[in-house]
């Protein structure tokens, strides 16, 4: 079994919190101000109070959903996160690693080499054309090969930074398995289904010695 560092999906389940549910707050502000308005003036109090009771339902609804969407993306990191924890124990798994002011969702190290790992949990069919990902034959509002590419130069960064000299091969895993091709190197990201990870990884040549891995994750140890 190989050896976990971190919570996979505890920085997604926080960020959807927050980034869902903070207009919210301000209409409970907006309400409360509004009932120490009552006593000067009393039109203008009962018209903001109805309006921040208006924003709070919908920000509460429109909140809800954004909060769903996060938690949805954090069961996928923690059902990618059970299959990493099954490669052989030279192998480190660091969940929701953190490069710089991101938040990785894996990084994985060991003999093959370094890898930054993004996790989708689309639902529907992922396919590639002319060198980008599509979701039920749509551009999704946000390229997840741009966003894989730009992570795994953070991790390189952030390790470069560390003492660490090294490439980081971008991964995008689809933990809804919903890949079509299942396995397939798109831009310079390797683009695969869960249920394909372990094999992947068993098929990778070593590239770091065993001197040189522990050195690497003891730098991430101190430095996490």
């Amino acid at each position: 079994m190989a050896r976990i560092h971190g919570i996979a999906g505890e920085w997604a389940r926080v960020k959807g919190m927050v980034a869902g549910l903070w207009p919210l707050f301000l209409g409970v502000f907006a309400a409360g101000f509004a009932f120490a308005l009552f006593l000067v003036a009393p039109f203008a109090a009962a018209t903001l109070l109805v309006a921040a009771l208006v924003w709070v339902i919908v920000s509460l609804m429109r909140g809800l959903r954004h909060v769903e969407r996060f938690f949805k993306g954090a069961r996928g990191e923690e059902k990618v996160a059970g299959i990493l924890a099954s490669l052989p124990d030279a192998y480190h798994v660091f969940n929701d690693f953190a490069a710089g002011r991101a938040h990785v969702d894996h990084v994985v190290v060991g003999p093959g080499g370094v890898f930054s790992v993004e996790t989708k949990a689309w639902r529907g069919v992922v396919t590639v054309e002319d060198g980008r990902i599509l979701l039920n034959g749509q551009l999704p509002d946000r390229d997840p090969l741009a966003q894989t590419l730009k992570e795994a130069a953070l991790v390189r960064a952030a390790l470069a930074a560390k003492g660490w000299e090294g490439g980081v091969t971008p991964v995008l895993v689809f933990a809804s398995d919903a890949f079509a091709a299942h396995r397939a190197d798109v831009r310079g990201v390797v683009v695969i289904n869960s249920n394909e990870l372990k094999a992947g990884f068993a098929s990778e040549r070593v590239v770091i010695s065993p001197a040189e891995l522990g050195r690497l994750v003891g730098l991430m140890e101190i430095h996490a």
